[in-house]
């Protein structure tokens, strides 16, 4: 598949992640404090914590067959889903590719994005990939597209993939089917997004943007806008 991911005066060392460009969207100076320079180290919140022990807690009940603790119990349902087979399953997979989305090794050289799926299950020619969420409800395709990419680069042998969040506390999900044939379209959309973070990594040119993050959450202090209500 040829895709159109080519973008204007790329320098080789430039990546990234979905999270660094919804952080640049949400915020380009937190997004530089934080995720480039790394001057900032983002505090470890309670529900982080949290998100990180029930993590590590599925990803031990599905690839060790350990035992959930008594405080995630309710999550062995979602646990059984993915050891039902048929399917080969693959836990925290971290996956990366080139500008071309020809798979790469997570620290490549050439790595142009960089993902983790929670869980693949692989049915040729069909995959599921499930993402645990610990957080509130929000739909977010683009994270759905980005973790199809991944499958496909690194499994050309799949065609579909069926992508999930599932919302632990909610005990709900969130799908989308993905055709490998669609990918294309999908990313003339995502393009023009990672055009304008890339630039900003060209130019260094990180404006802070006033926002919901401002007035409690931003660890970054030297700010006009923390601490302010937006």
């Amino acid at each position: 598949m040829s895709a159109p991911v080519t973008t204007r005066n790329s320098p080789a060392e430039f990546n990234w992640s979905y999270s660094k460009l919804k952080n640049y969207e949400a915020c380009p100076k937190r997004c530089y404090e934080i995720d480039i320079a790394k001057n900032v180290e983002e505090p470890q919140s309670d529900q982080l914590t949290d998100g990180n022990l029930t993590h590590a807690a599925l990803r031990d009940r599905i690839s060790k067959h350990t035992p959930l603790p008594e405080k995630y119990k309710d999550y062995e349902t979602w646990a059984l889903k993915m050891l039902t087979p048929p399917g080969k399953l693959l836990v925290e997979q971290k996956l990366a590719f080139r500008r071309d989305l020809s798979p790469c090794g997570y620290f490549d050289r050439k790595v142009w994005y960089r993902g983790i799926c929670d869980v693949i299950k692989l049915v040729p020619p069909v995959a599921l990939i499930v993402d645990w969420k610990t957080g509130k409800i929000v739909e977010d395709a683009t994270q759905l597209a980005l973790m199809a990419q991944c499958v496909f680069s690194h499994h050309p042998n799949i065609d579909r993939v069926r992508t999930e969040f599932v919302w632990l506390k909610e005990d709900a999900t969130t799908r989308q089917d993905f055709r490998r044939d669609q990918m294309v379209n999908i990313w003339n959309n995502i393009i023009p997004r990672v055009r304008q973070f890339e630039e900003a990594n060209r130019t260094m040119n990180f404006p802070p943007k006033p926002g919901p993050f401002c007035l409690r959450w931003c660890a970054v202090t030297a700010c006009p806008h923390n601490g302010v209500r937006s």
